[in-house]
Formats: C-alpha cells, sequence, structure tokens
C-alpha cells in the first residue's frame, strides 16, 4: 500500500478545500487535497460543479429566452422575430462545457502551487492519517495537519425520498427537457433561483412554503420584490403548505394547507429545496474526538475543531452555506498553519 507523507491534508475539493490548498502551497507547505469527484462535486465542488456556476448559467439562458419570447410578442421597434424555442439538452451541454472550463481552471492552479491531488474516496483513520480508496488501490496519507472541507448535500424529505420525478436542484440543473409542471417544495433562495429560472423557460411553476411567506428566513422588505417577480412570472406560491407525499401513481404532490383540505398538485417533476445538510457521513469522522454542533463540526473562531491541528471549514461547519465564506475560512487556516498571526 502506497504511503504519502505531508504537512497538510485537505480532504475536499470544494472552495473551502481548494482555497485551502492553493494559499498552503503559496506559503510553501507541503500540502495533499484529496477529492473523491462523483456526481455530486469534483474540483471546485458543489458551487462549481452543481451550484452557484451551472445554475447562474442557467439563469443567463432563461433570461435570453425570455427576452426573445418578449419580443416576438411585441415587436419592439418594427423588430420582428419568430417565435423562439429553447433545445434545452444543448443548453445544458453548453453550461457542463463552461463547468468543464471552469474545473480544468481549478485543477492548474493546484498544479502552479504544487498542490498533489489524489482522486478517491477518503476515510480518516486517526487525527493524522487517511486511507483512500483510488483507481489504482489504496492509499494512506499521513500529515500534520488535517483540514476536513467535505461539505454539504441536498436534504431530503422523509416522505418523499429523492429518486423518478422527485429531485435535487443537482438534478434540475442536468434535466433533458423543460419540465410542462414543476412543483418546488421550499420557497428559500435555491427553490426560488431554479423555480424562477424555469419559469422564464415555460413551465409552470408552483413553489410550496411550509412558512407564512417566502424567503422566511430574510426580511420581509427583501421578499416583496421577488414575491412581485414571482406573481408577474404566473408562478404560483403556496405559503403556510406542507408537502406530505406522492399520489398513489406518483405523479402528483400531496400537500396539506392551514385551514384547508389536503389535495394533489400534478407535477412533471419534483424539486425538494428544503435546505442543504453538512456532508460528514462515511469519511470515518466518528473514529476522532470531534465536538458536533447539532449536525454540523463546531469549530472555535480560528476553524479549528475539539481535536488538535484538525481544522474544519466551509459547509461542514453550518451556516451560512456561502462560497465566499469557505474560501475566506479557507485562507485563515492556511495562514495559521504557516505560522502567520491572525487577528
Amino acid at each position: 500500500m502506497a504511503e504519502i507523507a505531508a504537512q497538510v491534508l485537505i480532504v475536499g475539493g470544494g472552495p473551502g478545500g481548494y482555497v485551502c490548498a492553493i494559499r498552503s502551497g503559496q506559503l510553501g507547505l507541503d500540502v495533499v487535497l484529496v477529492e473523491q469527484g462523483g456526481p455530486d462535486g469534483g474540483l471546485g465542488g458543489t458551487c462549481l460543479n452543481v451550484g452557484c456556476i451551472p445554475s447562474k448559467a442557467i439563469i443567463h439562458a432563461a433570461d435570453a429566452y425570455e427576452r426573445a419570447v418578449e419580443q416576438a410578442r411585441s415587436q419592439p421597434f418594427g423588430l420582428s422575430v419568430e417565435r423562439p424555442a429553447i433545445d434545452f439538452a444543448r443548453t445544458v451541454e453548453w453550461k457542463d462545457g463552461i463547468v468543464g472550463r471552469l474545473t480544468s481552471g481549478v485543477g492548474a492552479l493546484l498544479k502552479r502551487h504544487r498542490v498533489k491531488i489524489v482522486q478517491g474516496h477518503a476515510t480518516m483513520v486517526d487525527g493524522k492519517t487517511c486511507r483512500v480508496e483510488t483507481d489504482t488501490g489504496p492509499q494512506v496519507v499521513r500529515a500534520e495537519h488535517v483540514v476536513l472541507a467535505t461539505g454539504s448535500m441536498p436534504a431530503s424529505l422523509p416522505a418523499m425520498p429523492f429518486g423518478g420525478r422527485v429531485i435535487s436542484s443537482t438534478e434540475a440543473l442536468s434535466l433533458q427537457q423543460i419540465p410542462q409542471r414543476l412543483v418546488v417544495v421550499g420557497a428559500g433562495y435555491i427553490g426560488l433561483e431554479l423555480g424562477t429560472a424555469f419559469a422564464k423557460l415555460g413551465a409552470k411553476v408552483t413553489v410550496i412554503e411550509a412558512e407564512d411567506r417566502i424567503l422566511p428566513v430574510y426580511d420581509a422588505e427583501l421578499a416583496r420584490p421577488v414575491a412581485r417577480r414571482l406573481q408577474a412570472l404566473g408562478v404560483e406560491v403556496l405559503t403556510r403548505t406542507r408537502a406530505v407525499g406522492l399520489s398513489d401513481g406518483g405523479d402528483a404532490v400531496r400537500v396539506e394547507r392551514q385551514g384547508a383540505a389536503a389535495r394533489g398538485l400534478a407535477a412533471d417533476r419534483i424539486l425538494v429545496a428544503t435546505g442543504r445538510r453538512a456532508r460528514v457521513a462515511g469519511f470515518g469522522l466518528e473514529r476522532l474526538d470531534l465536538t458536533m454542533n447539532g449536525a454540523f463540526m463546531a469549530i472555535d473562531e480560528r476553524c479549528a475543531t475539539s481535536m488538535r491541528n484538525v481544522w474544519a471549514i466551509g459547509d461542514l461547519t453550518g451556516e451560512p452555506m456561502l462560497a465566499h465564506r469557505a474560501m475566506a475560512q479557507g485562507v485563515v487556516v492556511a495562514e495559521l498553519i504557516a505560522g502567520h498571526r491572525r487577528v
């Protein structure tokens, strides 16, 4: 079994992990980055592969299509446009090309800063040792410092697990055709962002939210213009409504609304966007003496965990689950490991 020794081992190649690796390399540290890849990630993590970047690409395409449709209707300044159409499979292919170029760029940056990348699934053996299952066999990495950056994954609903018509944001960004009827469960920013895009692309979108308004964790003043825009796009919003399961045929969502009888909402696709959860299972973290903060890894202001020289950054450590927060944490940890003082 091959063994690798390093000063810093980083588990996870998302925004926090790869930025930590690059900054560590800039500071002269010997770094190994382990990234499994797969449908939910790869170098760049959720943000670059199945989150921020691909969603903005789809939104851009949706905006362009919406403008084309409007021009076909109004014929501004005498310009006549025939009825526009969109081949969504080609749109997704274009989006994938953007993602591919950017992930290649991340790989090039890591290589430039002498970061060793190990592709495979990491399992922690102890606070300084990790076993990685690679295509060519297992490897062991031993390091003075370990940075956990395993990220997050879409949270499913017990009554509607992912599969078939029930999809997460990951699958929504890779659909080969636009659903005629899309039900979005959850009126947070992920659900509304994708719901709005598909509404512009011509889908009949219904949004279900258990709270009494959309974007419930944000100020009501910020939510009002979003609500107006949803109404203008023809998106139906059902607040104080819970999704309790699928119909017997699986082609509708059963919903219960406060003060009203239960009913079914027909749907070609059901996008569950009720939040994300930390990715903690399957990495051997239970072998480490790590304190949890609920479902997330507990850290202090320096991103240090309860174990000496074991650090945690990004979505694994809780809200806000934002790429720029993970990146900032990655820089902090790299500089602390290198002996720099951080105020």
